[in-house]
Order: C-alpha cells, then sequence, then structure tokens
C-alpha cells in the first residue's frame, strides 16, 4: 500500500491553472516554474498531446489533501523518499547510528568519568 505522502496529488493552492505542475513540483522537488516553462516549451513543438495529457492528468489525480506535510522540512524529506528511498532509508539509518553513538558516550561519561555521581547512586542502593 502506498502512504498518503509518497503519492501525486494535484496542488491547485499553488497552481496556476489546475495545479499539475504545482502537484509535480511537490512530488518531484523541482521548482515549479521550470516545470512550467517546460511545459510551454513543449506546447510549442507537440501541443495537442501535451495539452491532452495535462487534462488527463488533471481529471485523473486527486487533490492534494490539508495538512499533508506538517511543515517544508518534512515535505523535503518526503520527495526524498520519492525519489530515491534506498538513500532515505541509509540517511535514517545513519542518523539512528549518530544518535545511539552519541547516547552511549553519554552514558559512558555520566556512568564511568563521573565517580560522584556514582558515589551517589551506590549509596542510595
Amino acid at each position: 500500500m502506498m502512504s498518503s505522502r509518497t503519492r501525486f496529488y494535484l496542488d491547485k493552492a499553488n497552481g496556476k491553472w489546475l495545479g499539475v505542475c504545482s502537484g509535480l513540483a511537490d512530488y518531484t522537488g523541482i521548482d515549479a516554474i521550470w516545470l512550467r516553462l517546460g511545459f510551454v516549451m513543449l506546447s510549442f513543438g507537440i501541443f495537442p498531446i501535451n495539452i491532452v495529457a495535462y487534462v488527463l492528468i488533471a481529471w485523473m489525480a486527486p487533490n492534494k489533501p490539508y495538512g499533508l506535510y506538517e511543515g517544508p522540512e518534512e515535505a523535503k524529506f518526503w520527495q526524498g523518499v520519492r525519489s530515491n528511498p534506498s538513500r532515505t532509508t541509509a540517511e535514517v539509518r545513519s542518523k539512528f547510528r549518530d544518535i545511539d553513538r552519541r547516547m552511549a558516550d553519554i552514558e559512558m561519561y555520566y556512568t564511568a568519568r563521573n565517580t560522584r555521581l556514582a558515589d551517589e547512586i551506590d549509596s542510595l542502593r
């Protein structure tokens, strides 16, 4: 099952016409202005196919739910998940390893190096 954050949606709130280019921008992480310029440039060459594809996408794709992302950082994270899921999982795994290492350093500091704290803990037993 596909997560609601990894699906393509029309972004009518940021769109100029039907929200297809802004939805593609949200989905891919590419700036919407470049997608719009690309659409205009394609319109000069294969006009009918381009317009038909645009209208079909607008007709078939669901609207973006309100509050899909909590902020721009979360939106950027999900764009990374969509573009390269294995890299994203490696980044998350790396962050967890770093947190685990830092927690181990803190634990080591408070249990091994702080004899006063260790003495207080022993006195409580």
